[in-house]
């Protein structure tokens, strides 16, 4: 019975990701399975945007260290917030079902984003939202708000703003689905490259891992996302430019949607692209990815791009 430990970030919302496939681990495969509980670089910096200062990459630096050093033997993320280039000696070895992708809308006051007096402010340090919002409401006033859940919601609740804009699966995975008065629609607030979706990740040499928990893998979830981060690795994606990308499963066919916006201005008209195809392996998907990547190049993405390199 391999005993295994689960490297994860210290957040309500991170220890119920690793709990959640600790449940899986133990039950699955009769593994016994502790938890690593590690505060990164991501949790410890909150009074600047990540785009400043390393990106999402931080939230994952340390788990990695872990790993390579022989600490845990797997690591729980949010897909959302893994670099879309893993580092050399380290692979997913699986994602699991996606729970609902979707952007919630959170407020005290206002039941949507169309009920919010002229000039009302909106908290969100994602450049992804802050762009789609400004191009429904250009009027908004956009906060920057860092933390995890409970202090973003704890911000909220004092006035420091009249809404904030969340994912829908950390709500719903915490039972605080009750908080959330509206959801974006995916036509509305396109999401991020695997929002919704967990993975896990191991070194690559951890050959008598990458069996058994690939059978934890949900195949539509794993695809849908390869495509995602196809987008965003063609473009050299990271959280300093307002780039979204989102797949969903029409059959046995992808339909693939990404919008990009420029990071010196937000207000600028989004370049939006979509294409579909039927991807049966990965390769497949990442095609899909780059295809499309290539369709937002063809519109002009490079002098989007331009902005969030500078």
């Amino acid at each position: 019975m391999p005993q295994v430990l689960i490297a994860t970030r210290e957040s309500r919302l991170a220890l119920w990701q690793a709990e959640h496939v600790r449940g899986l681990l133990q039950d699955g495969l009769g593994w016994q399975v502790g938890l690593l509980g590690m505060t990164t670089q991501g949790d410890q910096i909150l009074d600047r945007a990540l785009s400043k200062v390393g990106g999402k990459g931080l939230f994952v630096k340390e788990l990695e260290t872990a790993l390579a050093e022989g600490r845990a033997q797997l690591a729980v993320h949010s897909l959302k917030d893994v670099p879309m280039t893993l580092p050399e000696g380290f692979v997913l070895a699986a994602v699991l079902p996606r729970e609902d992708p979707r952007d919630a809308w959170v407020s005290n006051r206002f039941a949507s984003l169309a009920d919010l007096p002229e000039s009302a402010s909106v908290g969100t340090s994602s450049l992804r939202r802050a762009a789609q919002l400004l191009q429904q409401r250009p009027d908004l006033n956009i906060l920057p708000l860092r933390g995890n859940l409970d202090t973003r919601l704890r911000k909220l609740d004092e006035g420091a703003m009249d809404a904030i804009v969340l994912a829908a699966a950390g709500l719903v995975r915490l039972g605080l689905a009750g908080r959330i008065r509206s959801h974006f629609s995916v036509a509305q607030m396109l999401p991020a490259a695997g929002q919704g979706a967990l993975a896990i990740e191991v070194r690559a040499d951890a050959g008598g891992l990458l069996e058994p928990l690939a059978r934890f893998n949900h195949p539509p979830t794993w695809l849908a996302c390869q495509a995602e981060r196809a987008v965003s690795r063609s473009l050299g994606g990271s959280c300093s430019m307002p780039l979204a990308a989102h797949g969903q499963w029409h059959g046995d066919s992808l339909l693939l949607e990404a919008t990009l916006g420029d990071a010196q201005s937000l207000s600028r008209p989004l370049l939006r692209a979509r294409l579909s195809s039927r991807p049966a392996d990965d390769a497949a998907a990442t095609a899909l990815g780059q295809a499309l990547a290539a369709q937002l190049q063809a519109q002009g993405a490079q002098a989007y791009l331009a902005g969030a390199a500078g």
